[in-house]
This record gives C-alpha cells, sequence and structure tokens, in this order.
C-alpha cells in the first residue's frame, strides 16, 4: 500500500520528468525569446527537484513522528474539498 505522501512524491517526479521531456522535444525550437524561456524553465526544474527532495524527506519524517495528526489533516482538507465540490 502506497502512502499518500509516497503517491504525491510520485505525481510531482512525473511532472517534473514530463517538463523535462517537453524541453527535450522543443530543444530545436530557435530564437532569442525561446531559448530565455527554456533557460528558465531547465533552472526551475533544478530547483523544484532539490526542493522536492529536500521536502520529501522532511514530510515522510514528519509522517512518521505524528501519523495521526497526518490522518487527521488529510481528513480535513477531503472534507473541506467535498464541500466545496459539493456547493456548486
Amino acid at each position: 500500500m502506497e502512502t499518500p505522501a509516497g503517491k504525491l512524491m510520485d505525481e510531482l517526479r512525473s511532472v517534473i520528468t514530463d517538463a523535462e521531456e517537453l524541453l527535450r522535444v522543443t530543444a530545436d525550437q530557435g530564437g532569442a525569446k525561446v531559448q530565455e524561456v527554456r533557460e528558465r524553465a531547465e533552472e526551475s526544474l533544478r530547483a523544484a527537484r532539490e526542493h522536492l527532495q529536500g521536502t520529501g524527506r522532511q514530510l515522510d519524517s514528519q509522517v512518521r513522528e505524528h501519523p495521526w495528526a497526518a490522518v487527521g489533516i488529510a481528513a480535513g482538507i477531503g472534507l473541506i474539498a467535498g464541500i466545496l465540490m459539493a456547493r456548486k
């Protein structure tokens, strides 16, 4: 059984991988503006990857130290999301 934190980390890794693939596919696109955007995107991806690794370790540690608090927070978020979606 995969933990919610693990699932979130997998999804974030997938987003980063997809963004990297998009950068590779568009590598042959020319122009100064395109190059500038690509460089910013690459830097953002590097920063996101580093932040993701650090945050993942910290989140895992917190959930292991306080499992019931994590369950309560997740339930509360689910309840709020359910209420907001039902209001439509």
